[in-house]
């Protein structure tokens, strides 16, 4: 009997003293921190369980003859003392396998990025070089079916590429001279020569791998609640484990010192809160690497958190509703003049022009075969429009603003401009300056999205209010078209903050979606912040989340995505603390009297890591495809 004790602390003693050292390190901090943890428990059960069989083993006298069994040999716990270190092990291996899956998602993303590129060289000749080598404004040809190397634009050819693993949309986007590309994105049958504009660190690529592992390092305000209960929950744990401890040394059977041992470390060993601390990491890390899966991109935990509380969503209407690709809808002539003569005007005073709206209007003069006429003395006269002669005659156009008020004695002018903003047209008009000879309608168009997205979210509760620098009218328009809640129109840019607090102050919780560097602060001051990934890098720094494609369907699904990761968080959470709470009065012998069941040591260490492992499982039930439907 002697040599198998021997034999037994041998065994033993390299698995509790060397593989479990990491743990009465982390045992040592939480007390000298004052911070108890699952390694509080960890170490005084493992702790107690070993010295108390050491003295077994080389100071057998120590003991009263109550502890010796018929053979007079003491009980030994080495096997329960090794045992628990390599279920804990086990555990954290477990874990860590787990981490590395979700790991994973940035694995993914980052092998999605190809590995050379094919440059063209000054005199026509290509080569191949690797993606670090290329420098901002080389030209590079994408073949069919190769992956774009960086993010640049079309400089030359035509393709539909399919940008799937970057906004999680299973079209392909047309791409035409002057497109912009992102980088890792597939080519689809046309061959295409770009010119790199961002690389390394800056490409998107790079920014959502470092926004989705910075989102999976950070901490959700949920798991607060968790380390709370925690740090009342280990002190109550080793209260009990006392107790236990003094009930069995008094009132229970014979030898009754080891039976208070025994029970007061399988209570220690089987409320380690291991599966506590899991419970939210687990389920956040799994969210993100899914989420930018399919083109939600969250910059923290507190995001996935906030995400689900919005009751108020405030969007803005250009680029986030709209195309933001303004069109000529309508040419109206009010004078003895031709409709193309208009457009003519038109077209030949926006040749110079910077505004969004000269784009429009010469793409709509080009598709009707108008050519546009010399101008010269050319001026843009801001927020109001421009002017220039044509031909020797002075011509304008803009807002009711450039205009003398004898130009709009006709009230049929004004009731046309009307209608045609009635529709959500931006009217122009074109004139000399006292006489109108025309009215240009220009209209952003609706994404396909919009409409869909926005009913989903009302349905879902959400107060959706539409938020524009535009005018009152046109603003309305829209609104009627995709049925928002709300149009706050007229709206400058730096008053979007302002607008957001107002609603704050109201007692809503609101998120913000906007694509441009001025909606930067109004983004900022939301609870959460919605960029669209097509828009600003300013916009998507002081946003919470960003949707790769700036598609309103992305905050239906950033919303369901929030949803089901905080339900998930709670069963979680609800695993940990039920099994601990069945677990405890288990381990202090509470079932003894009635039916003679005691807890040894090992059970309570392997039902404590199975606690985590369901724990683990129930998060990793996250990445699993079939619950989006978005």
């Amino acid at each position: 009997g002697r040599l198998l004790s021997y034999l037994e602390v041998i065994l033993a003693s390299p698995v509790v003293l060397w593989a479990g050292f990491p743990f009465f390190e982390r045992f040592y901090q939480s007390l000298k921190n004052k911070s108890l943890n699952m390694f509080t428990l960890i170490g005084v059960g493992v702790g107690v369980a070993y010295i108390y069989s050491l003295i077994g083993v080389f100071f057998p006298g120590l003991f009263p003859t109550s502890f010796k069994d018929s053979a007079g040999e003491v009980g030994l716990y080495f096997e329960a003392a090794a045992v628990i270190v390599a279920l804990v092990l086990l555990g954290q291996v477990l874990e860590l396998k787990a981490r590395s899956q979700t790991g994973r998602a940035i694995k993914a993303l980052l092998g999605l990025a190809p590995k050379t590129a094919r440059k063209i060289l000054d005199n026509g000749d290509e080569v191949d070089i690797s993606i670090d080598d290329i420098s901002i404004g080389d030209r590079l040809r994408v073949r069919p079916g190769e992956k774009i190397p960086i993010d640049g634009k079309v400089v030359q050819g035509k393709s539909s590429v399919d940008e799937s693993m970057i906004t999680g949309e299973p079209i392909p986007v047309e791409k035409v001279e002057g497109s912009p590309i992102v980088g890792a994105t597939i080519n689809g049958t046309g061959s295409l020569i770009i010119r790199a504009e961002k690389i390394g660190k800056d490409t998107l690529l790079s920014q959502i791998v470092k926004m989705v592992s910075e989102a999976q390092r950070s901490r959700a305000p949920i798991q607060k609640l968790a380390d709370l209960v925690a740090s009342y929950f280990v002190p109550a744990v080793i209260l009990i484990s006392i107790l236990t401890f003094f009930i069995w040394y008094l009132f229970g059977p014979e030898p009754s010192l080891v039976y208070g041992v025994i029970n007061a470390v399988a209570v220690l060993i089987i409320a380690c809160p291991c599966a506590l601390g899991l419970a939210t990491p687990m389920s956040i890390m799994v969210a993100t690497g899914k989420a930018a899966g399919l083109g939600v991109l969250f910059k923290n935990a507190e995001a996935i958190e906030q995400m689900e509380n919005v009751d108020t969503l405030v969007v803005d209407k250009t680029g986030t509703l709209t195309e933001g690709k303004p069109k000529l809808v309508s040419v109206l002539s009010l004078s003895d003049l031709k409709e193309e003569d208009v457009l003519e005007y038109a077209a030949s005073l926006e040749v110079g022009s910077e505004h969004p709206l000269a784009e429009a209007i010469l793409e709509g003069a080009k598709s009707k075969g108008v050519k546009p006429k010399e101008v010269n003395h050319f001026s843009s006269i801001t927020g109001k429009g421009v002017e220039g002669e044509i031909n020797g005659q002075k011509v304008l156009l803009g807002n009711k603003a450039l205009f003398n008020p004898e130009a709009f004695s006709d009230s049929k002018i004004e009731r046309q401009a009307d209608l045609l903003r009635a529709e959500g047209q931006t009217a122009m008009f074109v004139g000399e300056r006292n006489k109108i000879f025309g009215i240009i309608g220009v209209a952003d168009p609706i994404k396909k999205s919009s409409k869909e997205a926005i009913q989903r979210l009302r349905s879902d509760g959400v107060r959706v209010i539409m938020l524009t620098g535009d005018n009152k009218k046109t603003a309305q328009a829209v609104a009627r078209k995709i049925q928002v809640d709300d149009v706050i129109a007229d709206v400058l840019p730096d008053q979007k903050a302002d607008v957001i607090k107002k609603l704050q102050s109201e007692g809503r919780f609101v998120a913000m979606a906007g694509d441009g560097i001025n909606d930067a602060p109004a983004l900022a001051q939301a609870q959460v912040g919605i960029a669209m990934g097509t828009g600003t890098d300013v916009a998507m720094e002081s946003a919470g989340v960003t949707l790769v494609k700036g598609d309103l369907k992305g905050i239906v699904r950033a919303r369901e995505i929030s949803q089901m990761t905080i339900k998930n968080i709670k069963q979680n959470l609800f695993f940990a603390f039920v099994y601990n709470g069945l677990g405890v009065p288990i381990a202090a012998g509470v079932l003894y009297p009635f039916f003679g069941v005691l807890l040894s040591p090992m059970f309570a260490a392997a039902a404590m890591s199975l606690s985590s492992v369901s724990v683990i499982a129930n998060a990793l039930r996250l990445g699993v495809k079939k619950q989006w439907r978005a």
